[in-house]
């Protein structure tokens, strides 16, 4: 099997036998491989550092992988996503490819099929990294590699977590996104405290970025923010 060296597969199964025999095939085949035991943990390790294509069993407690990638796919985030699952049901296949996943491989499956569908989704997939990093918005621009903003041609130095929640402001534009819902992609998914640490960062950012007014980051009250297109 041919691979690209530097694609990291993100393998997430509840299943220890599963996670260790899909892993160390891959890693012989010459991936990087990260593991995940849970939808959260999967969450927290694409939040972290994204992989090139996730591996993700759908059969899991506390969050499914059809979960798992609903909320990846609503905060922006499009990394290609292969679905394992022991059911072989046309209704969750459906449901799999209406949640954003691009293949869907039913259990047991063979370990050589898997690396196939692999290399054929990244080659499908593949793009130019430095033609997607950036994102813009108006007169703000966000180079999400470099973990860069500017505004206005102007660069804008912010805090980590200040740059996750513009990005992910910026990724959901023209979409308003309640306080729930960035506090849960921006701090942690299980995070259960006062939804004010978000109204605490939005003024940062807008101190920072020039939009005392919130004409950038814009204000909807009684839900949450929004960045629209023409601001």
């Amino acid at each position: 099997m041919s691979t690209d060296a530097d694609a990291t597969i993100l393998v997430v199964d509840d299943e220890e036998s599963v996670s260790e025999m899909v892993s160390s095939a891959l890693r012989f085949a010459g991936y990087r491989v990260r593991t995940a035991d849970d939808g959260i943990a999967a969450l927290r390790s694409v939040k972290a550092e994204p992989p090139d294509l996730i591996v993700l069993d759908v059969n899991m407690p506390e969050m499914d992988g059809f979960e798992v990638c609903r909320r990846l796919r609503r905060d922006g985030v499009q990394i290609p996503v292969i679905f394992l699952t022991a059911r072989d049901d046309i209704d969750d296949k459906r449901t799999g490819f209406r949640h954003g996943g691009d293949d869907y491989l039913t259990k047991p499956f063979s370990l050589e099929e898997l690396g196939l569908r692999i290399e054929a989704l990244l080659r499908r997939t593949g793009r130019d990294a430095s033609a997607n990093s950036r994102i813009a918005v108006a007169d703000l621009v966000i180079d999400e590699d470099a973990h860069q903003v500017w505004r206005g041609g102007e660069e804008v130095q912010l805090s980590p977590t200040e740059f996750l929640l513009l990005r992910f402001l910026a990724l959901n534009r023209d979409r308003v996104m309640s306080k729930g819902q960035i506090v849960e992609h921006v701090w942690e998914y299980d995070f259960d405290g006062n939804h004010g640490i978000v109204e605490s960062y939005v003024s940062y950012l807008r101190k920072k970025l020039g939009d005392p007014e919130g004409e950038l980051i814009q204000t909807v009250r009684g839900f949450g923010y929004v960045i629209r297109s023409g601001s």
